[in-house]
């Protein structure tokens, strides 16, 4: 068995599962030595803790039997710091202890009072809650715990920190003295170590802590951003990974909210965590991140604590982290139960001193990069392509008759750029970011530069030719300048809606956009850059004035005289004003 003295239904339930061998702090609550009394662990988070204490406590409740019985007074209580975590733990443990017949039952703060001690009433083998809800279920009298043998404390230490500590005395006061009681903490103050010595017996202790687990199935990036393009470099990490799920971390509300606006723009399907949001839509955002219908949360460091999600590959930190401590709790959102993950810091040039310090404290060792830049991803776009699960599965008679049609109407060259130009229209768009850590070209010294050559006279009002850039889009492309820049706020937020609104643009006819001190340069797919120029100068709306990049522009527009103005011949002389004295 890989998990020793893991019992029959919780063993089949592991296998299948597909947990193949323990973490080290899952075998050490496992151990003969473990076994039957109280233990102390240190444990951090995404070391397995969750599963661990629900093996540590299944010969307790479950005695010689491989089924619990009728439910009536709960057996056991699972006390967590936040709502999140014990809504993720109940759900750990419904599987967990699904062959087991278990019933598990939440209460936690923002949810329905009443309808947890309706569930009360009906029994419960497991309760797991948070510690002003779980005593006020104790104070009203609708949770029995007159039955309780296994108590766990989770976080406990952030429970101290988070003020609950008189509640949790409150609770195990009133539990039975022969209980036992299981204590992790991803650290040991000296408050944990006071709560251990008045409330445990014997405790064993076990530190996991400290042990390499925590950092190695997490892949550490440090990635160097340009001042004021942290956004735009979170948008093309996103788009470089393509995890099933990411979340990205700010340190500010008004950060989430940005951010979540910003990304929600560029065609990404994603979700926000802050203390704002209540309950309902804590909850309705974290069920869109479990079922798929978002793929993105960008959250606080409070609102993400303890919050588990699936297939979550990928940490950005957007924000950095205010100490080692906050980098370890974010980046093991990922890197779970023998998951590869990936944790990112967005680093400004600025703060690059602040990082290194960072991640030396934290004991870990990251690869600096620039961000991926937008040939990088199309590659990659390329690769996944091909590897579509939707184009790998074998056609049927529908689809072969549906590909005579088309082959009827269009050349197979035809179709395939056209079945490229599908998969493309479903994915965000990528952004031209730069490296600011890459070296910039040395200039010859000025004595030894060649003479210039003497620049050709042109028409007044006209503007030199540039040479064409490369096109980031298929087809090619076209640039054009905008008369509006940082100096006038411009800002890719407003300026992508406006250009898709006004120009009669989709997100996949803009390629790159940049944005210098008093003019903006975009680039507009071939085929609509027509028309875009056309529907960019009618009146009305934002009165932006749109000039091509890749040629002379039109002159400006010269406002002609009144039609009643006498001729220049016949205005009257402009008078000189005479000198006094």
């Amino acid at each position: 068995m890989t998990f020793p003295n893991a019992r029959a239904p919780l063993a089949k339930a592991l296998a299948e599962r597909n947990y193949n061998s323990p973490t080290p702090v899952q075998a050490a609550v496992l151990s003969a030595e473990a076994q039957d009394g109280d233990i102390l662990v240190s444990a951090q988070t995404g070391s397995g803790k969750t599963v661990a204490y629900g093996l540590a406590i299944a010969s307790t409740i479950l005695g010689e039997a491989d089924r619990l019985p009728e439910p009536h007074a709960p057996l056991a209580l699972v006390v967590a710091p936040t709502r999140e975590l014990a809504l993720q733990v109940e759900r750990e443990l419904g599987w967990l202890y699904e062959h087991a017949a278990a019933r598990i039952v939440s209460c936690v703060g923002g949810m329905d009072a009443r309808l947890e001690r309706r569930k009360l009433t009906e029994g419960a083998h497991i309760v797991v809650g948070t510690p002003g809800r779980l005593r006020d279920h104790i104070e009203r009298g609708g949770l029995d715990t007159t039955r309780i043998v296994a108590v766990i404390l989770d976080e406990a230490d952030e429970m101290l920190d988070l003020g609950f500590r008189e509640d949790l005395e409150f609770i195990l006061e009133a539990t039975p003295q022969d209980r036992r009681t299981l204590l992790f903490s991803a650290t040991m103050p000296k408050g944990i170590a006071a709560l251990a010595k008045r409330y445990q017996r014997d405790a064993r202790r076990i530190d996991v802590a400290r042990g390499e687990r925590g950092h190695g199935d997490i892949d550490y990036r440090a990635v160097r951003v340009a001042p004021k393009e942290t956004e735009l470099a979170t948008v093309n990490l996103l788009r470089y990974f393509e995890a099933p799920t990411a979340i990205v971390f700010c340190n500010t509300r008004e950060s989430v909210r940005h951010l979540h606006a910003i990304l929600l723009e560029r065609g990404f399907a994603a979700v926000l965590l802050s203390g704002e949001l209540g309950q309902h839509e804590r909850n309705h955002s974290m069920q869109a991140l479990r079922d798929g219908r978002a793929r993105v949360c960008i959250a606080t460091d409070v609102a993400a604590r303890g919050i588990d999600l699936p297939n979550l590959d990928l940490v950005i930190h957007a924000d950095l982290p205010h100490d080692a401590e906050a980098l370890q709790h974010r980046s093991g959102r990922t890197g779970r139960a023998g998951r590869k993950g990936v944790s990112a810091l967005l680093i400004p040039s600025a703060r690059r001193q602040r990082a290194e310090r960072l991640l030396r404290d934290a004991g870990v060792h990251a690869f600096w990069s620039g961000p991926p830049s937008a040939e990088e991803i199309s590659e990659l776009d390329r690769k996944r392509m091909m590897s579509d699960p939707l184009l790998l599965e074998p056609p049927n008679e529908e689809d072969f008759e549906a590909a005579k049609l088309l082959l009827a109407e269009q050349s197979p060259e035809q179709l395939g750029a056209m079945l490229v130009r599908l998969y493309r229209a479903r994915l965000p768009a990528t952004e031209a970011v730069v490296d600011p850590g890459q070296e910039p070209e040395r200039r010859e010294p000025r004595e030894s530069r060649e003479p210039r050559e003497p620049r050709p006279s042109r028409a007044a009002g006209a503007k030199p030719a540039k040479e064409p850039r490369p096109s980031r889009l298929p087809g090619g492309a076209v640039w054009f300048r905008l008369d509006i820049g940082r100096a006038k706020n411009a800002d890719p937020k407003w300026l992508l809606p406006m250009l898709c609104r006004k120009g009669n643009l989709t997100r996949q006819d803009i390629g790159a956009i940049q944005i210098f001190e008093h003019e903006t340069q975009v680039e507009i797919a071939e085929p609509a850059a027509a028309q875009f120029v056309v529907d960019m100068r009618r009146p009305g709306g934002d009165n932006i004035r749109v000039d091509r990049l890749d040629g002379y522009s039109e002159p400006r527009h010269v406002k002609p005289p009144r039609r009643d103005a006498p001729p220049k011949h016949k205005q009257k002389p402009r008078r000189e004003k005479q000198p006094r004295g």
